[in-house]
């Protein structure tokens, strides 16, 4: 086993409540293990630009409560597949640019790198080094799962997860209190990407009245049907929940936008907008909505993320010493484990329709649009 002196770390994708905390555990274990650590600056683009610098204890110490991420991130830095030049018609030129990466990787002398970062990021990494493999460069990875999504396949939670929920609760509670004032019906548009585990959680922390998640396509003639027949009943104003990636039965997701640049092109957003105009034109109930966007992803993380954060810091410098190599840090069934990272490459875990939560839901009369 080629033995391990000096270890890399970054941040990839987009950034998360936790990162600080998971980049304080690594380094500080690994430090006082005798080893050298290296902060790979914005993601996978750092090993491309070569922007990597040493950490040290006082670098990672008090940041444990900060949101962001002291290292940085990118969300379009593919090196199998990095945008550098456009064509005459505007359209990006791509290149691979891996052996950068590895040319940086041996300069800096890295036994192996923790990547903290969701599917995408996981997929870079099984990449380079598959590439590394064929150049000839020692290099393992060790992976850390973060996504407020919580979409990660092979882990029942991911860090970052908690604080976005609690972020979209307490906006739905504060919705909920203006649409009892002004009886109207308020639509709160939430991320998750193509999972409603964010919609979900949140929508049933809040008493939403209405959960749309992409995992059930839904009706608006039911989600109308169901604001009416609250009015029936004497409620005269309705809280929806949204996810971002919900899609009516038989259509489409909402696209924002299209990103040709980066490795997931598709920018979700919209159906909050759509679902309010339609109930306003189809029941004549004074609707708004709101999106909550990339406030679920800023601040302080929450108490369960910075200790979930620590916890699987700690499991990948385990990992690290113990030998392991391309392996994932997961939680299953309450439990820290690892599972081989080319399992969670390019997979989502998506909400079970026959989740019990939202058979809870379904029991307390929380509709999903597709009754």
């Amino acid at each position: 086993m080629h033995p391990l002196n000096r270890i890399g770390i970054l941040t990839a994708g987009g950034d998360c409540p936790g990162l600080n905390a998971v980049i304080r555990s690594v380094a500080k274990e690994a430090i006082i293990q005798g080893l050298g650590v290296v902060g790979i600056e914005d993601g996978f683009l750092g090993l491309i630009e070569n922007r990597c610098r040493p950490l040290s204890r006082r670098d990672v110490s008090g940041i444990l409560a900060s949101g962001g991420t002291i290292l940085g991130s990118s969300n379009r830095s593919n090196p199998a597949r990095f945008a550098v030049g456009k064509n005459p018609d505007g359209s990006p030129v791509f290149a691979d640019v891996s052996d950068r990466c590895l040319a940086a990787i041996r300069e800096h002398r890295l036994d192996a790198i923790v990547v903290v970062g969701g599917d995408g990021s996981m997929t870079v990494a099984q990449q380079l080094w598959e590439r590394g493999i064929r150049d000839g460069t020692d290099l393992h990875f060790v992976g850390v799962p973060k996504t407020i999504d919580n979409d990660l396949h092979g882990t029942d939670i991911t860090f970052g997860f908690a604080t976005a929920v609690s972020i979209a609760t307490e906006a739905l509670d504060r919705v909920h209190t203006t649409a009892a004032s002004h009886q109207r019906v308020m639509v709160v548009e939430v991320m998750g990407r193509n999972a409603g585990w964010i919609a979900l959680h949140a929508g049933v922390a809040s008493g939403s009245d209405i959960i749309l998640i992409p995992e059930i396509p839904f009706s608006i003639d039911s989600v109308c049907k169901a604001i009416e027949d609250r009015g029936r009943m004497g409620a005269k104003f309705s809280v929806i929940a949204v996810s971002e990636g919900a899609r009516p039965a038989g259509g489409e997701r909402f696209v924002a936008r299209v990103d040709p640049t980066s490795p997931d092109p598709i920018r979700l957003g919209g159906i909050g907008k759509h679902l309010s105009e339609q109930i306003e034109s189809r029941t004549g109930h004074e609707s708004r909505y709101v999106v909550l966007g990339h406030v679920q992803r800023g601040g302080t993380p929450v108490a369960a993320d910075r200790v979930l954060a620590t916890q699987f810091g700690h499991h990948a410098i385990r990992l690290l010493l113990n030998g392991k190599r391309h392996r994932l840090v997961a939680l299953q069934n309450g439990r820290l484990t690892d599972i081989p990272m080319s399992e969670c490459a390019n997979r989502q875990r998506l909400v079970d329709t026959a989740d019990p939560l939202i058979a809870a839901a379904r029991g307390v009369g929380t509709m999903f649009g597709d009754e």
